[in-house]
């Protein structure tokens, strides 16, 4: 297969660079529409008790949630006439601005207690929107917070809410990739020239990886026509993108410049780079894809939303390095030297400090083994300490408005009154008296302050109860695990902000396993298919474990405990991280530890194949493509350590995990463990049955 795409591509090579580029840049004008179309929520199981009670509240009870919160503070009391004055007119010209459907204040409720702060100078005015559309509800909240947020006569507002949060975190991401981008780009450029050795060589990732980033843009639009997508995946988009064009353009042009200094032709160095490197990438992509696939299992659409984007980046990444980039390599032809400003990265060498490392590691194979998990062992350490949580206002700057007005709700009103647990029995109109039964017995719980009057609607019964705890806490999970373990009426839902929450956190505790054991009989499966081992992929799945918890460990320290501060910049410690975050991190950091994996087993597997003993396979291959790892490894930490300057926390530590772990990897894992190991094993690191060989690929 691969080598008739080479030949197709070297007899057709203008037509398609051509076709490619074009196709690519529709696609990037069309994809540029999906900004705006993007949710900034997405954390919720859609298949919940809680998910059915939003349904009844919405569908059968009329009920919605306020679009924009504003609290709105006074000097001299809420109740005094200047302060009511003020906030009725206040009040009444926010109900005539376009796309508010209606208000709800202290005032206009005729002084309702669960709307005013405890020390009586603050309350809440609920801002509802017309639109249930997100974009329009986050434009809302733009618009409300812009226009009021600030002095009013002689009150003092603040705005929160899901739209002004919506609206703050999309633009803080965007500036933070604007800002990203702008430090990122030049730094790779500059390293990209160094590890190419010249200029028009150091361009070829550019080809690849923005050719997938404008191709994933125009698929992740299309999802946005059917499906809700986080704007969190532009992040991986832009980081797979760009880390992906760099592995895959490294190791294609370096296979290129291989087959050029043997003294092959142009047509015959394209075809065999196809052949030989255009192979690695295609198993390496499909091993990512088969990793960033088990995303799609979750229930929350924000961890969907990055399965969607990770498959799509990785497959047109792919498709950049085994089309676009031969063509453009056969219309270059040795031209691809031009601009040299290293030599020493244009000549390939078959031996070098890379083979001399090798061989030393493999001279004290259990020495290397020892002191490499020792050293994982005590990076990993931190992970016991570990505490899940979700995201909210805090993922945000202290500083930022929306952050701090969420810090003034929390502090000035008792109880989450915005965030309510909301019971729902339906048909339950005819026994009230066990309703009141059991909302008794819930008011007893440690953490409610107070149990609200039931309500019917029709044959249906709501009573909302008031937490004093923050609704995405583990605090609040325990919180509605013991209410939903009380003798309830038939039929009870329990709903609101915590039990979302907890529903959210058992549902991805539910899918785990799944996810986990797609991920090891995919990456098994495949490993196996391509190196023709039964040792590899377990040694592979084992040290790739190992890595990761050591990332987790490390993530741990910082972003729970709140160390090193001064180096990943600030954020607010919360003693705890997002659950979907870490697990995103976690399935990318795995993908790309098999990426590497691939190139390094593939040449090792190439020269053991054409009759090398086992550690002269391993010190060759280690050669030829150590160089390639170790710099694809650094340029891909480039990209995504430029995320630790967002001020968004789940990006920052994001863009901390990927690149830990990858540089983790290339070094310890890749340079040392493997090399050991291998040696350990022998030519046991070869055997198969000799019934599953026919299932595996030559190299």
């Amino acid at each position: 297969m691969f080598e008739k795409l080479g030949l197709l591509i070297v007899t057709r090579k203008k037509f398609i660079f051509t076709l490619f580029i074009s196709l690519i840049l529709t696609a990037g004008a069309i994809g540029s529409s999906v900004f705006g179309k993007l949710d900034s929520g997405g954390y919720s199981d859609p298949n919940s008790d809680s998910a059915k009670v939003f349904e009844y509240l919405t569908d059968e009870f009329k009920v919605k949630d306020p679009a924009i919160v504003l609290v709105v503070e006074t000097k001299n009391g809420i109740t005094s006439p200047d302060a009511s004055a003020s906030a009725s007119k206040l009040e009444s010209q926010i109900k005539l601005e376009p796309g508010v459907e209606s208000t709800l204040s202290f005032w206009s409720s005729g002084g309702a207690p669960s709307l005013k702060s405890s020390d009586g100078n603050s309350a809440f005015l609920f801002i509802y929107s017309e639109s249930i559309e997100w974009d329009e509800v986050q434009n809302l909240g733009k618009r409300m917070q812009e226009k009021y947020e600030g002095d009013y006569e002689t009150l003092k507002v603040y705005a929160s809410g899901t739209g002004v949060f919506a609206h703050a975190i999309n633009t803080k991401i965007a500036d933070d990739l604007k800002l990203s981008e702008a430090i990122s780009i030049p730094l790779t450029f500059i390293f990209l020239v160094f590890v190419f050795g010249s200029l028009v060589a150091s361009a070829m990732p550019l080809l690849v990886g923005v050719s997938a980033i404008l191709g994933s843009l125009l698929v992740m639009y299309l999802l946005t026509l059917f499906t809700g997508v986080s704007v969190f995946a532009l992040n991986l988009i832009t980081g797979l993108g760009l880390g992906l064009g760099i592995d895959y353009s490294l190791l294609m042009v370096n296979r290129f410049r291989e087959e050029l200094h043997a003294g092959k032709s142009v047509e015959e160095a394209v075809r065999k780079t196809v052949s030989t490197a255009g192979k690695t990438v295609f198993y390496s992509g499909l091993t990512i894809v088969i990793t960033l696939a088990s995303l799609m299992l979750f229930p929350l659409m924000f961890l969907k939303s990055f399965g969607y984007a990770g498959v799509t980046v990785v497959i047109m990444a792919v498709l950049g390095s085994l089309v676009a980039l031969p063509a453009l390599l056969a219309i270059l032809g040795t031209r691809i030297n031009k601009a040299v400003v290293r030599k020493g990265a244009i000549t390939p060498k078959q031996e070098g400090r890379w083979a001399q490392t090798a061989r030393f590691v493999m001279r004290r194979p259990v020495a290397v083994v020892t002191l490499s998990l020792i050293l994982l062992t005590v990076l990993a350490a931190p992970i016991k300490d570990i505490v899940f949580t979700q995201v909210d206002s805090r993922v945000l700057p202290a500083s930022n408005p929306a952050a701090a007005a969420s810090q003034i709700i929390s502090e000035r009103f008792p109880g989450q009154e915005g965030n309510p647990i909301e019971i729902v029995v339906p048909n339950g109109a005819q026994i009230t008296s066990q309703i009141d039964k059991f909302t008794s017995e819930v008011a007893k719980v440690d953490g409610i302050v107070r149990i609200g009057p039931l309500q019917t609607y029709g044959n249906d019964v709501r009573v909302t109860a008031i937490h004093e705890m923050g609704p995405r806490t583990p605090d609040a999970e325990r919180l509605i695990n013991e209410i939903r373990d009380l003798a309830a009426p038939k039929g009870t839902l329990i709903g609101g902000v915590a039990a979302d929450y907890a529903d959210t956190q058992n549902g991805i505790a539910r899918t785990m396993p799944w996810a986990l054991l797609w991920i090891v009989i995919g990456v098994l499966v495949l490993l196996f298919v391509f190196t023709g081992s039964i040792i590899l992929p377990i040694k592979a799945v084992i040290l790739n474990v190992l890595s990761l918890a050591a990332t987790l460990g490390a993530i741990t320290w910082i972003f729970v405990d709140g160390n090193l501060q001064w180096l990943v910049g600030e954020f607010t410690v919360t003693n705890a991280v997002d659950t979907g975050s870490i697990i995103l991190v976690a399935v990318v950091a795995f993908g790309l530890s098999m990426d590497y994996e691939l190139f390094l087993l593939s040449r090792i597997k190439e020269e053991h194949d054409a009759g090398k003993s086992n550690v002269e396979s391993v010190a060759v291959g280690l050669q030829r493509s150590a160089r390639i790892i170790t710099a694809a490894a650094g340029l891909l930490a480039i990209v995504f350590a430029s995320f630790v300057l967002s001020g968004v926390t789940s990006i920052k530590m994001l863009g901390f995990g990927v690149a830990f772990a990858i540089i983790l990897d290339a070094t310890l894992v890749r340079a040392l463990l493997v090399p050991a190991l291998m040696r350990l094993f022998g030519e046991r690191n070869w055997w198969a049955p000799e019934a599953m060989k026919k299932f595996t690929i030559s190299h």
